[in-house]
């Protein structure tokens, strides 16, 4: 039998361990934050952007925004100082005297009023290059977009056909079609050739008499062109190649041609320009091989009444 003594002191002593056990989950617990809150400590704050970071406005490539830039008389883009009526129409300062100084959207008199909020817009402007569809992914601020284009090796190629100053423009595919189907000109295959030039009169030689021929090899397309012009007074003969691509290309191959006969022969080399570069200045430049008529006849042979000239080339990959 318990007495009442023992019953109570048990009931103290089951109370101690009870509040000490709370006290030890409680320690445990607050320990347990306390590492939590250390960890978390460790870890860096999410900070706002700098405004340094922070880019300016991108104009992607559908965007009409760029379309405020545009000059409604000449659709050129305008550049400061850009004019503006009082009815708040703009215009680019060229075409201002172009209009004699009339608003061509309301007719009223533009004065010397500037449009420096669209100016300020075009600081912060971003666009792609005139010749995204083409394949250039650059985008530009306004005020270098131009320059740029200039130079923008995704801009379309001029028409090499030397026989008339055809405006056909496009990439390589397209020239090659518009080459073969428009032009009648010859694709051969191969980085050799051998070509006879027969004019029936030589004696008249004017600036507009050439031949055209396309070879492909290396996986690229070049053209030879074949003129006659007068140098100065004197008739003269020239031949000389062109790449079709960029001139950083173009500098990777070399060619070269000789022409020749009754045992002599004159040899050319050189490096093919690129057919973004016109064909008169290639030509202008002397920068081919170059025979004098009456040379040419020389070798020729016969009666000299007919020009048959032979030349012969090569074109290769410089390493």
């Amino acid at each position: 039998m318990t007495c009442p003594k023992e019953r109570k002191k048990q009931m103290y002593t089951g109370s101690s361990s009870a509040i000490l056990s709370r006290k030890m989950d409680e320690s445990s617990s607050l320990s347990g934050e306390s590492k939590c809150t250390s960890v978390c400590s460790n870890e860096q704050p999410h900070l706002p952007p700098k405004t340094s970071q922070i880019k300016k406005p991108v104009i992607l490539p559908d965007s009409d925004i760029d379309g405020l830039l545009e000059c409604p008389v000449c659709s050129n883009a305008m550049f400061p100082p850009i004019q503006q009526c009082p009815s708040g129409h703009t215009l680019c300062s060229t075409c201002k005297a172009n209009v004699n100084n009339k608003c061509p959207v309301c007719r009223k008199e533009i004065g010397n009023i500037r449009c420096l909020a669209l100016e300020k817009l075009a600081v912060s402007l971003h666009l792609p290059c005139a010749f995204h569809s083409l394949g250039c992914e650059e985008m530009f601020p306004y005020y270098s977009k131009l320059q740029h284009e200039a130079q923008c090796v995704h801009r379309p190629y001029s028409c090499p056909h030397p026989g008339s100053d055809c405006p056909f423009t496009g990439d390589i595919p397209s020239l090659l079609s518009h080459l073969r189907e428009s032009h009648k000109v010859d694709l051969q295959t191969g980085y050799t050739f051998n070509h006879r030039y027969v004019k029936q009169d030589p004696c008249s030689v004017d600036n507009v008499s050439w031949t055209l021929t396309l070879f492909s090899c290396f996986g690229h397309y070049f053209c030879l062109h074949f003129e006659a012009f007068l140098l100065g007074t004197e008739p003269v003969y020239m031949a000389f190649l062109r790449f079709m691509g960029e001139e950083m290309e173009a500098r990777k191959f070399a060619y070269c041609l000789e022409v020749g006969g009754n045992g002599r022969k004159i040899t050319w080399h050189g490096v093919p320009r690129s057919i973004r570069t016109h064909h008169r200045t290639v030509r202008d430049s002397h920068d081919g091989l170059i025979v004098q008529r009456s040379l040419a006849l020389y070798f020729s042979g016969g009666d000299r009444k007919e020009l048959k000239l032979r030349v012969t080339g090569r074109i290769w990959r410089e390493m």
